[in-house]
């Protein structure tokens, strides 16, 4: 492992192996949540659900006693209008909520960290419409990723996607830019910053060893937000729903490879046209 730029980690293929094991886990956790998201369910029954199951996998949680003041849960729940780091608790899930879950795991010492969001029940088109260009988004940015490219090309290319996608009501979708991906490694969040938006060409190079976590963060409306009394619940400032999707990915010298992925992103990187580069 060696460091570039500022602080950014390089990892070797034998450490990349072991970031697999717990972006498998993440990933392994994602589906369980998914499959457990039903109205009726409260935000904290799953995140008991995902911490028996990072912990019976032999991880740790990412999130647990993460920052200032620590973040007092496995998973952060964001339901509705809350577009990131919604506290788990006493909330039941209704018919036509949208939750976003994010979830991160340690094992032996490598993070991985992903995150989706899941219709409960049924919901309004305009929020399935937001669903699938949050989702499509985030692949379009791994998909743009080269070895000797640039960070910003994922950048440019999830803005890009989100720009070129029909707006349910004709307006404009809302890209935070407050919030962003990151490296990831020995830490969860490490140099460089991931934005979702910008310029293709630049900051630190793509190189192989980097990974790296894209996480569009997309709204119906405003790319303003406000913080929650709790601290840690942002919030869409005009009340607009919101959609979160992530991915922890590296590049190989055969192509991309989605560690937080149960298939390491081989079907949708295969329907984009993009090389597979995991093992």
């Amino acid at each position: 492992m060696g460091l570039r730029d500022r602080g950014v980690e390089i990892k070797t293929p034998e450490q990349i192996g072991k970031m697999r094991v717990a972006g498998l886990l993440v990933g392994e956790t994602l589906e369980l949540l998914r499959e457990s998201v039903r109205p009726g369910i409260t935000t904290g029954d799953l995140d008991a659900i995902a911490e028996k199951n990072i912990r019976d996998g032999g991880g740790v949680p990412s999130f647990l006693g993460y920052g200032h003041p620590p973040f007092p849960a496995t998973i952060c729940a964001s339901v509705n209008d809350e577009v990131v780091h919604g506290i788990p608790g006493e909330r039941t899930l209704q018919e036509g909520d949208a939750i976003s879950i994010d979830c991160g795991a340690i094992v032996d010492g490598w993070h991985g960290d992903a995150a989706i969001t899941v219709a409960v029940g049924e919901v309004a088109p305009d929020v399935l419409q937001l669903m699938r260009v949050t989702e499509g988004s985030m692949w379009a940015g791994i998909a743009a990723a080269r070895l000797g490219g640039r960070v910003t090309d994922i950048s440019h290319a999830v803005e890009s996607y989100v720009r070129s996608q029909p707006h349910p009501t004709g307006g404009t979708y809302g890209i935070l830019e407050d919030f962003t991906g990151h490296g990831i490694g020995t830490a969860m969040h490490q140099p460089p910053s991931v934005p979702n938006y910008g310029r293709a060409g630049r900051g630190p190079k793509l190189e192989r060893g980097l990974a790296l976590a894209v996480e569009p963060m997309i709204t119906l409306g405003s790319k303003y937000t406000d913080l929650d009394d709790d601290q840690w619940t942002v919030v869409s400032d005009d009340g607009s729903w919101a959609a979160h999707f992530e991915n922890t990915f590296t590049l190989t010298p055969d192509g991309a490879w989605v560690l937080t992925a149960l298939d390491g992103g081989r079907a949708m990187l295969a329907a984009l046209g993009v090389p597979y580069g995991g093992e």
